[in-house]
């Protein structure tokens, strides 16, 4: 990784270790929010459905944005709707205001998404697996310590709040900090011209996007849903289900993100050498339904505690691998299939908080993670038909375990 671009790298992975906290900050702290606004857990998950919404309605204006006026822009802008997002939650004094401050902080990640994936790809263009990783690995970081942060305040009977304005406070100083830093041009692209060319003479027949290819958008909604779900309910499980106090079970999502960190690092070790993306995103929805399959047979907390580690080990870099082989396989096309990817994974985190929260409603949370089970096996079932259109289309014999690596 070049030096000179170190400090624009380190500013947009702290956007994303925020960003670790935000997708569960609401998730974590339900139960202040469910008497603030007068509502109740399904109320709270409409609200993060509303930040997919916002996400989704904005990916294509985003990314076309990306292209034409920058990408430091995007990522500034981003900062900012987070900060905003991040102050203005835990103020609201009723749940419409909460609604659009959610809508805020999804086009503000569509924003961060449009902007950094590729950025970071052109700062890093010969280390691109390894510079997307990261940002996995940030986002499960934040995800981390947020539930302990959480605690701490609580534990000293301070307002919930701190732990929003907190990193509110770090993206909009990291955002003063963007301002500083310089992206490469955007018209730096002989790399991937001759990327293309490679890519040309891989196949031995031409990949096709109702086939193989709708089959790994499914495999980005699964993706998507599996975590999605987790995020939200794996506290309301353990306290409803299980028994744990309100501390153990939010203390479940900091193992579920231990889960993911370690994976993503694991992962960008083996993806090297030893591990065909290809194989990962078959086994990983295995170990999923079995851990899901373990924590509904088997409520005891320390289980439970070690299945969440599980549950977050095996979703951890699915999404990316899903699209790292789209656009393995459509080349010519690697910004269109992206977004059809991510479409696909931003119409999951909408309809996965809604399904889910009309779930809650019956009284049982254990149907969320039965039907989160259901979301394994479907992925499974879309990756081992990847699988075998994979081998067919590269041939016996000439897919080797570096073709393809990790990058978003």
């Amino acid at each position: 990784m070049k030096n000179t671009y170190m400090k624009t790298a380190s500013g947009v992975y702290i956007n994303y270790f925020l960003l670790g906290m935000v997708n569960i900050m609401l998730a974590s702290n339900m139960s202040y929010l469910t008497e603030q606004w007068d509502t109740d857990n399904a109320g709270v998950s409409y609200i993060i459905a509303a930040i997919g919404g916002g996400k989704l309605l904005t990916y294509a204006f985003t990314g076309y944005l990306s292209d034409k006026i920058g990408r430091k822009p995007l990522i500034i802008a981003s900062s900012l709707g987070m900060g905003i997002f991040l102050i203005g939650i835990p103020l609201s004094p009723n749940y419409h205001l909460a609604f659009v401050f959610a809508i805020l902080a999804g086009v503000a990640n569509s924003s961060m998404d449009a902007g950094s994936y590729p950025g970071l790809t052109e700062l890093f263009p010969r280390a691109a697996g390894s510079a997307s990783v990261l940002v996995k690995a940030f986002m499960s970081a934040g995800a981390f310590i947020l539930p302990f942060m959480i605690l701490f305040f609580s534990n000293h009977e301070m307002f919930y709040g701190y732990a929003f304005f907190i990193p509110a406070a770090i993206y909009l100083l990291n955002l003063m900090f963007l301002f500083t830093v310089s992206f490469p041009s955007l018209n730096m692209n002989k790399e991937k011209q001759v990327d293309d060319r490679i890519q040309s003479k891989k196949f031995i027949s031409e990949p096709v996007l109702r086939k193989e290819g709708l089959a790994l958008v499914i495999i980005g909604f699964t993706s998507t849903g599996l975590f999605t779900v987790s995020q939200i309910w794996l506290p309301s499980y353990g306290q409803q289900v299980v028994g744990m106090p309100m501390a153990s079970s939010i203390k479940l999502l900091s193992y579920y993100s231990l889960g993911a960190l370690i994976s993503v690092l694991v992962l960008s070790v083996l993806l090297k050498k030893i591990v065909r993306p290809i194989t990962v995103i078959m086994i990983y929805p295995i170990i999923t339904f079995i851990s899901i399959l373990t924590i509904l047979l088997v409520k005891v907390p320390i289980i439970v505690s070690i299945t969440a580690f599980f549950i977050g080990l095996s979703t951890a870099g699915i999404f990316q691998l899903a699209i790292t082989i789209m656009t393995e396989f459509f080349w010519r096309k690697k910004g269109t299939v992206t977004g059809i990817v991510a479409t696909a994974a931003g119409l999951a985190s909408i309809v996965m908080p809604l399904v889910t929260g009309w779930m809650s409603k019956s009284g049982n949370i254990s149907i969320i993670f039965i039907f989160d089970a259901f979301l394994s096996v479907t992925g499974f079932i879309a990756a081992v038909y990847v699988y075998y259109r994979y081998g067919k289309l590269m041939g016996k014999g000439k897919v080797e375990t570096g073709d393809i690596r990790l990058h978003a």
